[in-house]
């Protein structure tokens, strides 16, 4: 394998892709990536950052895997225990996707705005994603993006932070065959935020809930995203701070706190995650 080092890896991927006909193998991350494989013409190349990672400011786009738009919802990410994403697409239409998967322990989508046509490895055929719809990636489950409206939003919780994607040239979707209930490292497919908690074995739980909100947790994490209204958070100890439509927020474990519906049409989407085995 020829390593290549590339001032801008995703431009260098389009280049090898678009121009070469070369096929993409794999990346990392998908968020901005630093690392890519690709194949064609009897050569593979591992495409590499010339430079140093650079710190993003919080709430700084960046054009990540297949176009998408990227944003961090969570500072620092957990020490790269958890990211948190804000991924748009602006245009709509086919996606420039291909057949994939991820190499987490953790994944989560939900639909915020506008729909996106997904399909999933022994799930069936292509299926619709609305707003307020929501998904468990297990690992390693193959799927791919078909096409979505413009201005279409998603959140996209995952652990780790920094994982590969890799593509599969070799398995079509959808598959023949059909399984809902297979097991994909110790998970399971499942759509609609109710069914997380039991699919994922306790991993993680994900609900869209209306109103005001308290408590704690002691787990490794608890995200909060303010899908539509205002709010004011308050965390023990750190006073008082102001949420509208958009905004993230990470509750400590251990620390107790307190949400407040200010606008009268408060939703959140919460994600709670248990914490890692030792």
């Amino acid at each position: 394998m020829t390593v290549i080092p590339c001032p801008d890896v995703g431009e260098a991927v389009a280049y090898f892709t678009e121009r070469l006909g070369f096929r993409i193998e794999s990346i990392f991350p998908a968020d901005d990536p630093r690392v890519a494989v690709v194949s064609g013409r009897g050569l593979t190349l591992r495409l590499e950052a010339s430079a140093p990672p650079r710190l993003r400011p919080p709430g700084e786009w960046v054009v990540g895997r297949a176009g998408m738009r990227y944003r961090d919802l969570i500072p620092g990410r957990l020490g790269g225990r958890v990211i948190a994403s804000h991924i748009q697409i602006p245009g709509g239409g086919a996606v420039p996707d291909y057949v994939h998967y991820h190499r987490v322990r953790f994944q989560m989508i939900h639909c915020w705005k506008g729909w996106v046509r997904v399909v999933y490895e022994d799930q069936g055929p292509p299926f619709v994603m609305h707003a307020g719809d929501c998904v468990l990636q297990p690992p390693q489950i193959r799927h791919r993006v078909l096409e979505c409206s413009p201005g279409l939003e998603v959140i996209e919780i995952s652990a780790p932070a920094d994982h590969e994607t890799v593509a599969d040239h070799d398995l079509p979707l959808p598959t023949s065959q059909v399984r809902p209930d297979r097991d994909f490292g110790g998970q399971r497919f499942v759509r609609g935020h109710a069914g997380i908690a039991a699919a994922s074995h306790g991993l993680a739980d994900v609900r869209a809930v209306r109103g005001p909100q308290a408590g704690r947790h002691d787990g490794e994490l608890l995200f909060l995203f303010v899908l539509q209204g205002r709010a004011t958070l308050d965390r023990a100890g750190t006073g008082l701070e102001p949420l509208a439509t958009g905004d993230a927020a990470v509750i400590p474990a251990g620390q107790t706190y307190g949400v407040t519906d200010t606008g009268g049409d408060l939703e959140l989407l919460t994600v709670a995650m248990a914490r890692s085995p030792a």
